[in-house]
């Protein structure tokens, strides 16, 4: 029997979230949560959705891998001409998720965007595999395309020409940095009252954590 969409649901009953239980820096616990799904050995666990909006405000959202994370901020990598690259240079703010499902754990980041210096971003380029820096050139990223042959032609020219060369970066592509002014962490609990614990920049500097109603 086929089952309606309205009648799927989860309890969430793992464990719970407490004030007691967190890391007065939100950096802290976003590297021990993250620490916990690496050893859980989830998909992809830096997987995250990447939303930005337009100037009209126009959202625009899509799944992209998280590449470094400090207390700087967190860092992914793509072509400045793609379309999300586009609303950041209108509009220089964005929000990612992170779901981890086995782990029934949600974190929610909000901040200013602004892009990794040229050495950061040349550093990364050089560490990925070739496949990977040839693709960043062969792919026009969100423009649109005859056929997907034109990227396997436009692969294999690459190839040619920078056969036992150094491949060089686009200049571009390269990182973006998501500066938090707001991280949310959630844990699923029965009965839909979830933990939310919401982390928020005050005026000072300095970070203060509130319970969020679920």
């Amino acid at each position: 029997m086929d089952m309606s969409v309205a009648d799927l649901r989860k309890e969430y009953t793992l464990q719970g979230f407490s004030e007691v239980d967190a890391d007065v820096n939100p950096f802290k616990q976003f590297q021990k949560w993250f620490d916990q799904a690496l050893r859980a050995q989830l998909p992809e666990p830096n997987a995250m959705t990447v939303a930005t909006a337009n100037f009209d405000g126009k959202p625009s959202a899509r799944i992209v891998l998280l590449k470094e994370f400090d207390e700087q901020g967190f860092v992914f990598y793509t072509n400045y001409q793609s379309h999300k690259g586009q609303n950041l240079a209108q509009n220089p703010w964005a929000a990612l998720v992170f779901w981890w499902a086995e782990l029934e754990r949600q974190v929610r980041i909000e901040g200013r965007v602004e892009q990794v210096s040229a050495a950061e971003s040349e550093a990364y380029f050089h560490s990925r595999p070739l496949g990977s820096q040839l693709g960043a050139w062969a792919s026009p990223q969100s423009q649109v395309i005859d056929s997907r042959d034109v990227l396997e032609q436009r692969l294999q020219e690459l190839k040619l020409k920078y056969q036992n060369l150094e491949i060089p970066r686009p200049a571009h592509w390269g990182g973006y940095r998501v500066i938090p002014t707001a991280i949310e962490f959630w844990q699923g609990r029965p009965n839909r009252l979830h933990d939310r614990l919401h982390y928020r920049r005050g005026d000072d500097g300095n970070w203060v954590i509130e319970r969020l109603a679920p």
